[in-house]
C-alpha cells in the first residue's frame, strides 16, 4: 500500500477508562485490504469467541478500504461485531457519509471496547477523541433526533458523519439498528443494541485531508472511465429511476414476493406498493451517498395535519426500498402505499430493523390466528392482515414491553418460537428473519449457509432465475453461489456498494488498487478472497454455528415458487455439496480438519 496512506492507522477506544490511542497496522491493509477484511481479523484478536454479546468486552468494529474516498461508489462502511440477534457473527454495511468521513480523519478502522458509566457520544475529530456526556440525549421519545441536537455542538459540517441508535437500542433490542445521516443504517443483526449496552448513543466523524494516489495522470483516467460507466450504463440505472423497489412487480409476477407469511402467492392490488406507484404518488426527491452519482436512495414525502392547528401541514420524508416495501408491505398483508409509508416511518423512528420487525409482526398474525397466542399476549390487541393501525402498535408496545410476549418479542423470532411453539411457520434461518424472496433452492441456501445471513451474501436469489432459463446443475448452483460471495469479500473490502457490482469487475478492481499503491494480480486477489472468507466462517463455527445441523422452515416447501414447489430433498442435495466446498475451503487455508 502507499506508505502516506493513513489508511493503515487504527484507532482503539476504550469506554470504560475513557481513553484512546492509535495503532499502525499495515500488516493487516496489505493482507486483507480493508473492510470486512482488515474487520474479520481485528474481530479475532478484539472478541473472545465465547463472550456475551453484551459484554463490554464485545468490541464495535468499523472499517474502511483503500478505495474510499478515491472512487464513486465506494461509499461503504463496514461493521463487525458478535451479533445479540444470533450469537454469532455480525457483519452490516452502511452508507451515508461514514466512509468518506472516516476517510478524512486518518483512519481505516475503529476498534470500540468497555461500557460508559453513563450513556455518552464519542466525537473523533481527527487526530482528537471527545468523550461527551448523552444523558439529555437518552430516553428520547420516538421521532425525535438526537443527530439533530448532536449537529448544534460539533464541528464538521458537511462532512462529518452522525453515526447514532433510537429507543430501540437503548433498550437493547437484539435486531435494532443504528442510522447515519438519517436514512442509512446498519440494519441486520442487532449493532443497536451493542450500541446501546456499551451506554452509546452516537459516533461523530470528521476530518479533512488529502488522499495519496501513485500516479494521478492515471488515476484521472480510471476514475473518467468509472464515472462515465456509472452515470451511462443501464446498470445502475434501475438504482436512480426506480430504485430497489422496481422489483416489487417483477417478483410477484413471478411468485417470489413473499406475501402473508408465505401463506399465499397473490395480494390484492399490488401494484399500489410498487416502485412505480410510489414514484407517480409519494416521491420527493433521491438522495445519494457520498461519492456517488446515482442517489440510489428514493424519499416519499408524507404530508400529514397537525393535531391542534386546522390547515397547517407537516411533511415527513422517509426512505423506502424493496426490502422494507417487502417486510412492512406484502409480508403483512398490506397493498396500501400511505400505510406502508407509515409503518416504515414507525420503525424508523424507533431504531429497529425494519426485515426481522416485519418477519416478527407476520408471524404473530399466523400465530394468533392458529391461537398460538392470544389477546393475553398482544396486550388487547388483534394482528390481522392488513391492519396497519394495529401493526405500528404492536411496533410500540415491542420496544415498550408492557409484559413478558413483548419482552419475548425483544429477542427476536428465533427466541420466541422456541417457547411458544409455531417453529413451522417461522421463516428464520441461522436465527434471523428472511429477506424478501422465495425464489428457489439457491435463494435458501444464501441464507441457510452465507457467511452473514444475508440476501446479500451472494445473491441465491437472482441465481435461482439463471437455474430455471439455464437448467444448471447443483454442483454449478454451489460453484456460483461460493464464487459469487468469495469475490464479494473483496468488494466488502473496498468497500464498495454492491450495486456497483457489475461495475467494478476485477480488471477495474485490480486498476483502483494499483493507483492506491498496491501491486495485485488476479490469483492474489481470489487467494485473499478465500482468506477472508475462510477468517468469518472460523469465527462463526467458533460461535456455534452448525452447519450440519441447519433449521429450515416447513413452511418454504408449501408455497410454489415460479418454477413449482421446493422439493426438500432438493434444497438438501444443493446444501450437501455446498456445505463440502466450503468445508474444503476452510481445510485448505486453514491447514486443519474442520472441527
Amino acid at each position: 500500500m502507499n506508505p502516506k496512506d493513513p489508511l493503515k492507522k487504527v484507532l482503539y477506544i476504550d469506554l470504560t477508562k475513557r481513553k484512546y490511542w492509535v495503532e499502525e497496522r499495515e500488516d493487516l491493509f496489505v493482507k486483507y485490504l480493508g473492510g470486512v477484511g482488515v474487520g474479520i481479523k481485528l474481530l479475532e484478536e478484539n472478541c473472545p469467541v465465547d463472550i456475551d454479546p453484551f459484554s463490554p468486552e464485545n468490541p464495535i468494529i468499523l472499517a474502511i478500504g483503500p478505495l474510499n474516498g478515491l472512487f464513486p461508489l465506494a461509499s461503504k462502511t463496514v461493521a463487525l461485531f458478535k451479533s445479540p440477534h444470533t450469537g454469532n457473527l455480525g457483519e452490516s454495511h452502511a452508507g451515508g457519509r461514514s466512509g468518506l468521513a472516516l476517510r478524512m480523519a486518518g483512519y481505516g478502522a475503529i476498534v470500540i471496547k468497555g461500557k460508559s458509566s453513563r450513556p455518552c457520544y464519542v466525537a473523533i475529530h481527527s487526530n482528537k477523541v471527545f468523550f461527551r456526556d448523552a444523558s439529555t440525549l437518552w430516553g428520547l421519545k420516538a421521532g425525535v433526533s438526537a443527530a439533530r441536537l448532536i449537529r448544534a455542538k460539533e464541528p464538521g459540517a458537511g462532512l462529518r458523519t452522525i453515526i447514532r441508535i433510537g429507543p430501540a437500542g437503548e433498550k437493547l433490542i437484539t435486531y435494532s439498528s443504528v442510522t447515519l445521516e438519517t436514512y442509512r443504517h446498519f440494519g441486520r443483526l442487532g449493532l443497536g443494541a451493542i450500541f446501546g449496552s456499551k451506554n452509546l448513543k452516537a459516533i461523530v466523524i470528521s476530518g479533512q485531508r488529502d488522499f495519496p494516489v501513485s500516479d494521478f495522470k492515471t488515476y484521472k483516467e480510471v476514475y473518467t472511465e468509472l464515472i462515465k460507466e456509472i452515470t451511462e450504463s443501464p446498470k445502475m440505472k434501475k438504482y436512480h429511476e426506480l430504485g430497489t423497489p422496481a422489483n416489487v412487480l417483477p417478483l410477484s409476477l413471478v411468485k417470489g414476493l413473499p406475501i402473508k407469511n408465505l401463506t399465499t402467492n397473490e395480494l390484492e392490488k399490488v401494484e399500489e406498493i410498487s416502485g412505480e406507484n410510489l414514484a407517480e404518488k409519494y416521491l420527493a426527491r433521491r438522495v445519494a451517498c457520498t461519492h456517488c452519482p446515482v442517489a440510489c436512495i428514493h424519499l416519499a414525502a408524507i404530508r400529514e395535519p397537525y393535531e391542534d392547528e386546522p390547515y397547517f401541514y407537516k411533511t415527513t420524508y422517509v426512505s423506502y426500498d424493496y426490502e422494507l416495501i417487502y417486510a412492512l408491505g406484502s409480508m403483512l398483508g398490506i397493498s396500501d402505499s400511505y400505510k406502508v409509508l407509515k409503518l416504515i416511518q414507525t420503525v424508523e423512528d424507533y431504531g429497529l430493523d425494519a426485515i426481522s420487525t416485519g418477519v416478527i409482526l407476520a408471524w404473530c398474525t399466523e400465530a394468533f390466528e392458529k391461537k398460538i397466542i392470544t389477546e393475553v399476549n398482544t396486550a388487547g390487541l388483534i394482528p390481522k392482515w392488513g391492519e396497519a393501525e394495529v401493526y405500528i402498535e404492536m411496533i410500540k408496545k415491542i420496544v415498550e414491553a408492557p409484559n413478558e410476549f413483548y419482552k419475548d418479542l425483544c429477542r427476536g423470532l428465533h427466541f420466541v418460537v422456541e417457547k411458544y411453539g409455531g417453529k413451522e411457520f417461522a421463516l428464520i434461518f441461522g436465527k434471523n428473519e428472511m429477506a424478501g424472496y422465495h425464489t428457489g433452492i439457491a435463494g435458501y441456501a444464501g441464507f441457510l449457509l452465507g457467511a452473514r445471513h444475508s440476501h446479500l451474501d451472494n445473491a441465491g436469489y437472482s441465481l435461482d432465475q439463471s437455474c430455471w432459463k439455464n437448467q444448471l446443475s447443483v454442483e454449478e448452483i454451489a460453484e456460483r453461489l461460493l464464487k459469487e460471495e468469495l469475490w464479494r469479500q473483496i468488494l466488502s473490502s473496498l468497500v464498495v456498494c454492491f450495486f456497483a457490482r457489475e461495475i467494478y469487475r476485477i480488471d477495474k478492481v485490480l486498476k483502483c488498487l494499483n493507483i492506491a499503491g498496491y501491486n495485485l494480480n488476479e490469483e492474489k486477489l481470489w487467494d485473499m478472497a478465500e482468506k477472508i472468507y475462510t477468517s468469518k466462517y472460523e469465527f462463526k463455527i467458533k460461535s456455534g454455528f452448525d452447519m450440519e445441523n441447519l433449521a429450515i422452515p416447513n413452511r418454504i416447501f408449501e408455497l410454489p415458487t415460479f418454477t413449482g414447489h421446493i422439493k426438500p430433498e432438493a434444497l438438501q442435495n444443493l446444501l450437501k455439496v455446498l456445505k463440502e466446498k466450503i468445508k474444503n475451503l476452510l481445510e485448505t487455508q486453514t491447514r486443519q480438519p474442520l472441527l
